[in-house]
């Protein structure tokens, strides 16, 4: 089958809702796979497997049923992004006109059960779903995630709580949470593990979109995959921030003491504040370990990616010690993956605020922490395109990104560099000013000038499309 690649569309829409598929080995997937921008629904639900620290979660929980979650989703399709399989056991089907038995319908639910949503809105009122039952599911009926709106209007304060493992929340819109729209959480001592958001719409989150922490009794909240789902922060949600703990307290993605987590094919834009500065699009802190992030677009974020932050304070250890070289030191991340990445700004408001445009990939206390063919474009200022920070930053690898901004080491942090493509121009890009960041067929700077890798680094790009000429191009795209 002929691959195809369209650019007849909007800039960011080709990329909007998920990228390639995931199968048995790191940044690898069929040959076959078709690339258009046909309607689809996202959520395979399938097993994300990674060569890079071994997690694999299919976070499905054995959970779907006949005629549940069957499709919906928009953008681009892409075979990592197909619907979830139906549901099969106890189904309990759930209505608008039901919103004020939601919460006990969810935490009454039994180990296995799906809810399914039928489409409209969900006014909950400072309701909260907690779910505390090995393998329920949170799914649409219809599968469309745009039908299904759980509102919380600013009232309600963590929306979706996860405290139990196998967990599936998909085809759904989350909106207008006062803390968090879904919290991945432990208790009871007990590990959360196998976590499947998919296909999830998440809007104006007044604090971190997806928080990810553990109790500290000892149990951690591993191995889960967040894919094919549109996270933002609107103009709108934007007045609507936490400004209490800092200036701007929100952000994508935030995890704390979690290993073995998948985050791929989703589109996280808009975590920034006039004044303060947000979080990132996706950050992993505190010990975390194994995370890989790939084929994700960032738009308009004050940061993109973090691993690590701070270089004192609690964090999660190992008894494998896999971070000797920081002899003993903090290290607040362990060989992370950050591969297959655009990285773009263009905001005007995010360009001009006080924190501006601060990095796209930061590596701070992040041991064997990998940057790999991510292209990181902003059309005005940037502080890092790239940068590992703190003497714990050690073994860290910055191969073949592209980017328009410098590559920055600080505070003692130490890496080795190889085929990176820095100060590039957006006429590289086939739309660099509005954020296609696909390579021009004629970008000679990029095309054929990577350094090669080991088979199962980053065997595919953003699109799924093989890295198998033997001559790599630079950053996230690989010309076919």
């Amino acid at each position: 089958m002929t691959k195809t690649r369209q650019y007849n569309v909007a800039p960011i829409a080709i990329i909007l809702f998920g990228a390639a598929i995931v199968l048995g080995s790191a940044c690898s997937d069929d040959e076959d796979d078709v690339w258009t921008n046909s309607s689809s629904s996202s959520g395979s639900g399938g097993s994300s497997s990674s060569g890079t620290g071994g997690s694999s979660s299919s976070g499905t929980g054995g959970s779907s049923s006949s005629g549940t979650g069957g499709g919906g989703g928009q953008g681009a399709a892409w075979l990592g992004c197909d619907a979830l399989e139906p549901a099969t056991g106890n189904i309990i089907q759930v209505t608008p006109s039901q919103t004020a038995e939601l919460q006990s319908i969810v935490s009454s639910a039994a180990a296995g059960d799906t809810i399914a949503f039928a489409d409209g809105t969900y006014d909950l009122n400072g309701d909260y779903l907690w779910i505390s039952a090995a393998g329920v599911s949170l799914r649409s009926q219809s599968g469309n995630r745009e039908a299904v709106i759980l509102d919380g209007g600013y009232s309600t304060t963590e929306i979706i709580t996860v405290a139990a493992s196998d967990v599936t929340i998909a085809d759904l819109t989350i909106q207008r949470a006062y803390t968090h729209p879904i919290h991945v959480v432990t208790s009871s001592a007990v590990d959360t593990v196998g976590t499947l958001i998919y296909n999830v719409h998440i809007i104006d989150p007044r604090q971190q979109a997806i928080k990810i922490n553990h109790h500290n009794d000892g149990a951690y909240p591993d191995d889960g995959v967040i894919a094919c789902s549109h996270i933002e922060l609107t103009d709108q949600g934007r007045g609507q921030v936490d400004t209490q703990s800092t200036s701007c307290y929100t952000g994508g993605v935030d995890a704390h003491s979690a290993r073995g987590w998948v985050i791929r094919d989703n589109l996280i834009e808009g975590f920034w504040c006039p004044t303060g500065l947000s979080e990132h699009g996706v950050h992993m802190w505190r010990g975390g370990r194994d995370t890989i992030v790939e084929r994700n677009v960032f738009m308009n974020n004050a940061r993109g990616v973090g691993f690590g932050m701070a270089t004192s304070g609690t964090a999660r250890t190992y008894s494998d010690d896999p971070c000797p070289d920081a002899s003993g030191g903090y290290v607040g991340d362990y060989d992370g993956m950050v591969r297959n990445n655009f990285i773009f700004a263009n905001d005007s408001g995010l360009l001009s605020s006080g924190s501006g445009f601060d990095c796209g990939i930061c590596f701070w206390s992040a041991c064997g922490a990998q940057a790999v063919h991510n292209t990181i474009v902003s059309t005005g200022d940037m502080f890092s395109a790239i940068e590992w920070r703190f003497a714990t930053s050690t073994g860290v690898e910055i191969t073949n990104n592209i980017v328009t901004h410098p590559l920055r080491e600080r505070d003692g942090a130490s890496a080795t560099e190889a085929g990176n493509l820095e100060s590039a121009q957006l006429s590289l890009f086939v739309d660099g000013a509005n954020g296609n960041l696909h390579l021009e067929s004629g970008a000679s700077a990029a095309i054929d000038q990577g350094t090669a890798l080991p088979s199962g680094q980053c065997d595919n790009d953003i699109d799924g499309e093989p890295r198998d000429d033997g001559q790599l191009d630079i950053g996230a795209d690989e010309i076919p």
